[in-house]
């Protein structure tokens, strides 16, 4: 049913929406929830939710869930409030809700574009709309990539679908890496989202499974993705490469083989995610809008939930109004990451 009503949604059909997303988060975090909504005994919705002390709700999979909300039959819109105090929740926080998203869309404090890839026309329509929009950017990448093979003595592949853990293991290794050298928190650090990834890269179901991408120069790994795919959407998510290769823009050259692996696969959608990347804007045809905020039930609880998490994020916000700041603010944790690892 959970399935039927996301086909009816008109929305893309995001794997971080569909029900396996939520029973894997639900295996590695043991406050997961999900309510089911009824009209005349059949159901009609599913919120899927993580519940924490003093009834602080988050969405499933907070912090690298890239979609998220509640699914709901079509024209079925409950407020907010209701639907956090038969949950038991204070508040609800959200940092990805989907667009269209009716319930939730009041408690938005922000909004972001998330860059796509359109593929429905197919990889070629694809590659010639890049030729036109960005020219130099598509000439440059696929320079690099005959000059990968050639400088070093290898053949160029791409596996679409990687099934060997090993290669799973380097991309996280990359990734943390990245993470310590930029003055991020690494995920890969927090057992529950490790342990998610490689669970999810196991999974194989019609409407969400692991799909784990590997660039090659002979049988060494150059750049590697993993991300979430439906029958037509491919979430990305966690993509990496080895910083040795930087010169060759490997990731570049992987996104590009991702694509034509995708639309020959069939699927119509590469949801790039939220935030701003040089590479993004290269890469993408259009955006979707994604939303940040939390839904409150006045209450003690709720004003608890909103003194402890609000003024960090409107900190946040104001730094990324001002591009200027947030500069800075980068060099400022890549400096402090350099120093640790002097350390």
């Amino acid at each position: 049913m959970w399935r039927e009503l996301r086909a009816t949604s008109g929305a893309p059909r995001n794997p971080f929406m569909e029900p396996e997303f939520t029973r894997a988060v639900a295996e590695v975090r043991p406050r997961a929830r999900v309510a089911v909504l009824y009209t005349r005994h059949e159901p009609a919705g599913f919120f899927p939710y993580e519940k924490g002390p003093f009834g602080h709700g988050r969405a499933i999979g907070l912090g690298v869930s890239d979609s998220q909300g509640v699914v709901l039959r079509p024209g079925l819109r409950p407020p907010a409030r209701w639907l956090l105090r038969v949950c038991g929740l204070s508040a609800w926080e959200f940092d990805n809700l989907e667009e269209g998203q009716h319930t939730f869309h009041p408690s938005a404090a922000e909004r972001f574009a998330s860059p796509v890839i359109d593929l429905a026309d197919g990889y070629a329509a694809y590659e010639d709309g890049l030729r036109v929009r960005s020219p130099k950017f598509l000439k440059t990448t696929l320079a690099k990539e005959r000059r990968l093979g050639r400088q070093q003595a290898g053949e160029v592949r791409f596996v679409f679908d990687e099934r060997e853990p090993a290669a799973l293991r380097t991309l996280m290794a990359w990734k943390s890496a990245q993470y310590r050298r930029t003055g991020r928190r690494d995920r890969f650090a927090q057992t529950w989202i490790s342990t998610l990834v490689q669970r999810l890269h196991a999974l194989r179901a019609p409407g969400c499974s692991g799909v784990l991408s590997v660039l090659y120069v002979g049988e060494r790994p150059v750049a590697a993705h993993f991300g979430l795919r439906s029958r037509t959407v491919l979430s990305c998510w966690f993509p990496a490469y080895d910083p040795e290769f930087a010169r060759y823009s490997p990731g570049l050259v992987l996104h590009l083989r991702m694509a034509a692996a995708a639309a020959g696969a069939g699927i119509g959608l590469l949801d790039l995610g939220r935030g701003d990347a040089e590479y993004k804007d290269g890469l993408k045809t259009g955006e979707l809008t994604v939303y940040e905020g939390s839904a409150l039930r006045p209450g003690p609880a709720a004003a608890l939930y909103w003194l402890s998490r609000e003024p960090h994020r409107r900190a946040h916000s104001f730094v990324r109004a001002r591009p200027a700041l947030a500069a800075h603010g980068r060099r400022a944790l890549n400096g402090l990451a350099r120093l640790r690892g002097h350390a």
